[in-house]
């Protein structure tokens, strides 16, 4: 098996939540093998995995926006046509970015003012919700991708076949 630098690059927050979701999942096994069969149970078993877990949702999220698998307005979508679906779809961009400003802006303080610790780890939650500041600001910057792709579509300054579509 080899490495895809290039896929990693257009990928890296799957990797990385990847990563995450296999923690979680391998020691959530580990936690019910000790606890059923050995008759034990770490006492960080639980914290970490749901640490992990919000990180593999966020960045998950991120991913997904990136390459279009998050539901939006698709029915308006499906329904318009022409210039009408590009209005909406920069209608939504627009939306989405200001939205995902909005939240990262307010995801930093949230975290900035965070003094606290998990209970078993003593870990400070702050290296938890940077997660949220991290798919917010990454969606922001998709947003920004997309509102461009959209000014170019709509000006006739780019293909339409040259603008990313929706996965399938």
């Amino acid at each position: 098996m080899k490495f895809d630098k290039e896929d990693f690059k257009q990928n890296f927050e799957f990797y990385i939540a990847g990563i995450f979701l296999t923690a979680t999942v391998g020691i959530v096994i580990m936690n019910v093998f000790t606890r059923y069969v050995l008759g034990f149970t770490f006492p960080w078993a639980e914290e970490i995995p749901v640490d992990c877990f919000v990180w593999t949702i966020f960045l998950g999220a991120a991913g997904a926006f990136k390459h279009k698998m998050l539901m939006g307005v698709d029915f308006l979508l499906q329904i318009s046509h022409g210039v009408t679906r590009d209005i909406i779809e920069l209608l939504s961009n627009i939306l989405v970015f200001v939205i995902s400003v909005t939240m990262c802006i307010m995801s930093f303080f949230y975290v900035k003012d965070s003094d606290k610790i998990t209970a078993v780890l003593c870990i400070s939650y702050k290296f938890i919700n940077v997660s949220i500041i991290i798919a917010f600001f990454l969606i922001s910057i998709y947003s920004v991708i997309n509102l461009v792709n959209n000014i170019k579509k709509l000006t006739g300054k780019k293909n339409a076949a040259e603008v990313p579509q929706e996965a399938k």
